[in-house]
């Protein structure tokens, strides 16, 4: 059993509320790859972009782990050499109710990173030798389970569809635009009426469909981070992960530029949410003792204890002993 550290209404509320920015960005993202695909060649085009992205999707989701650890010069992580870390993913992975957990790499690198890759059954955990090393135990529990939170979500085969239906847009619109451009000279000179409303949507689609998939990134990663709360019953300790890395790779970023060359990320132009919202929904989940009042070991103070003053002890009757 799992400690019950986690306040079930907070989980249910923001579990909700992921799932419904999820399917408001992911249905708007593909909405808008049917739009274009309509202004370029109409039905057809629908009929052709849902085929093309349905199998680009099976190609990207049969496309081997080894080839994404291959681009990172990822190492296999020795089981001998790190017992401990082989542990922690066995017992999460459990946990999680995944049949096996997933294979271990690393990447010798001094930045704090890790990221999952493949598919349920045949997934890979990848983490840099700087987050090994200076993450505690504490937070380092709190990383896996946000990987294996991904794991479990299919957030892998999600933010696939995403990038697949982000590319296509992009490619129809500028191809649309192209087309566009070419026959203008001939509308301008009567052989028909611009077509300004399908030339807005051209422009504006690619920007748009980027900002659909970042935002829908977002969205995952702050249920992969509710997901890891629920499986370790511990938020605390992925918040001090992730206070840890903001300090860190921050100071690191800002150390290999100019004094007041660092420009602020704004909010809808990242991959993730900032640190500080997560860090706040985290604590959010946990359950309050606050609220709770421990009282062993402290001296009644008159108007100043929480245990309410009732008096000196007083006797019913002889031999019932006293009360309070």
């Amino acid at each position: 059993m799992l400690p019950v550290s986690i306040d079930p209404e907070t989980r249910d509320r923001y579990r909700r509320r992921n799932r419904a920015h999820t399917l408001f960005l992911a249905v708007g993202a593909i909405l808008l790859l049917g739009l274009c695909a309509f202004t370029l060649a109409g039905p057809t085009g629908v009929v052709w972009a849902a085929l093309g992205g349905g199998v680009s999707l099976v190609m990207a989701m049969h496309v081997s782990p080894q080839m994404v650890l291959g681009l990172y010069g990822a190492r296999e992580l020795s089981r001998h050499d790190y017992p401990q870390v082989y542990r922690i993913v066995r017992l999460l992975s459990e946990r999680a109710g995944l049949a096996a957990p997933p294979r271990l790499y690393r990447v010798p690198s001094r930045m704090m990173n890790a990221f999952s890759t493949g598919r349920r059954d045949e997934a890979v955990i990848c983490m840099t030798d700087a987050l090994i090393a200076r993450l505690d135990a504490r937070e380092f529990v709190g990383v896996m389970a946000h990987e294996l939170a991904h794991i479990v979500h299919e957030d892998i085969r999600v933010m696939a569809l995403a990038d697949i239906v982000s590319r296509m847009t992009s490619v129809m619109s500028v191809l649309g635009l192209f087309l566009v451009i070419f026959h203008l000279p001939g509308l301008l000179s009567g052989g028909g009426d611009v077509p300004y409303a399908a030339i807005a949507v051209l422009i504006v689609a690619p920007t748009l469909g980027t900002a659909l998939q970042l935002g829908l990134s977002r969205t995952r990663e702050y249920e992969a981070d509710l997901g890891a709360a629920a499986l370790t019953g511990d938020p605390d300790g992925l918040a001090s992960a992730l206070r840890k890395l903001e300090r860190i790779q921050g100071r690191m970023w800002e150390a290999m530029m100019p004094q007041g060359a660092r420009i602020p990320d704004p909010s809808v132009l990242r991959t993730h949410p900032q640190t500080e919202e997560r860090v706040r929904r985290l604590k959010a989940l946990r359950a309050e003792p606050g609220r709770w009042v421990d009282t062993g070991g402290r001296p009644h103070v008159r108007g100043h204890s929480p245990v309410p003053d009732t008096g000196a002890p007083r006797r019913r009757l002889r031999g019932l002993g006293a009360w309070y």
